[in-house]
């Protein structure tokens, strides 16, 4: 880039506490996001709230669970929690029992929870394998499956969001797993809107670039330590996301304003997984990147 010209990247959000709807947009709804307790779930969360909403929070652990009954108290919004293992169909249908019992049946189902850690593939156990596809794509359906059965049965609108991953398209060296989960979710996303649409039930998909929480895995958290924001120009937008901007994207797809949208994955990274380079750059393989040795099929 020539030194004349100055790469401005794009602008900042608006503050926090700001909002992309109108105040009250969501009063009188009841909100159901998974694994809501931490990271992008609780920022999603929380948009909700300061519209109006009540938040259900699901997740399989208590304290994830106090955390984010907290951010929503702080927010004077009501909210209930629940533990919740969204690998269990039986355990998803407790769940939305105590959200009808506190709220009312949730017309908003935002499936945030999802597993994921690096590993080379050939590294992967089976185990490995089946944790992350069970969670990241078998408990976004068994959730989403219980949601819209209950407002198929009662005849009522409703709106899901799955929240998935740019590697859907792309895949995710290193993450074959959640890659192949994500890409699951994402197709689940396009068959569910298209079955469920006739009867009033949207189903859409939000996927976050590089916003920076405390869920992100250890490898995304390292790199982010380690470049110069003055000199490592690591994306188009020249800054990383905030959570509320995720959080606006999710209460826009929820939203009155969005009732035509519904099949569609919303990708909210600042073009980030879209770029290219002129010339190919330097291919690392996986195990270098990870400073794994050579594969010892020993282990």
């Amino acid at each position: 880039m020539a030194d004349d010209e100055t790469p401005q990247g794009l602008p900042e959000p608006p503050p926090p506490g700001a909002s992309a709807l109108p105040s009250g947009t969501f009063d009188g709804t009841a909100v159901l996001v998974t694994g809501a307790g931490t990271g992008l779930g609780k920022g999603i969360a929380r948009e909700f709230a300061r519209l109006g909403a009540s938040i259900v929070i699901a997740s399989r652990k208590q304290e994830n669970l106090d955390a984010g009954r907290a951010a929503i108290e702080e927010l004077g919004a009501p909210v209930e929690t629940a533990i919740c293992d969204i690998r269990d169909p039986e355990s998803i249908s407790a769940m939305l029992d105590s959200a009808v019992a506190a709220f009312g049946t949730p017309q908003v189902c935002v499936n945030n929870a999802a597993a994921n850690f690096p590993v080379p593939a050939e590294d992967m156990s089976p185990n490995a394998w089946r944790a992350v596809v069970d969670v990241t794509l078998n408990g976004t359906f068994f959730v989403a499956r219980e949601f819209a059965r209950r407002h198929l049965a009662a005849k009522t609108p409703a709106s899901i969001i799955n929240v998935g991953a740019s590697y859907a398209w792309t895949g995710g060296p290193g993450f074959a797993h959640s890659a192949a989960a994500k890409a699951g979710v994402k197709n689940m996303v396009e068959s569910l809107a298209v079955e469920w649409g006739p009867y009033g039930i949207q189903v859409n998909g939000l996927v976050p670039g590089l916003i920076p929480h405390e869920d992100m895995t250890a490898d995304i958290t390292a790199n982010l330590q380690r470049a110069d924001p003055e000199k490592d120009l690591l994306q188009p937008a020249m800054r990383v996301g905030t959570r509320r901007e995720f959080g606006w994207a999710a209460t826009f797809l929820a939203s009155p304003y969005a009732r035509f949208i519904t099949g569609h994955t919303l990708v909210v990274d600042g073009a980030n997984w879209q770029r290219r380079f002129m010339t190919n750059p330097t291919v690392v393989p996986i195990r270098d990147q990870m400073n794994r040795g050579p594969f010892n099929p020993e282990g």
